[in-house]
């Protein structure tokens, strides 16, 4: 299994799968991110949080925590 968390920059790569219960599920699928997206990697901070992607044609910058959350391929 793949999380975004894995993803190095510059890649493009498309949701499979969201983990995770209840709000916090609930948060992720509000920003945009839901099964079959692409989520594109623009950038990891320094300390590797937050997370900046581009999802949808708008930036979003994610936690590393929320990003583990994220099964990709």
């Amino acid at each position: 299994m793949k999380t975004l968390r894995q993803v190095a920059v510059g890649q493009t790569v498309t949701v499979k799968r969201l983990h995770g219960e209840g709000p916090v599920k609930r948060r992720i699928m509000d920003m945009g991110i839901t099964k079959g997206v692409q989520i594109y990697v623009r950038k990891v901070a320094p300390l590797g949080d937050p997370v900046e992607v581009t999802v949808r044609d708008y930036e979003l910058s994610l936690r590393k925590a929320d990003a583990e959350m994220i099964e990709v391929e």
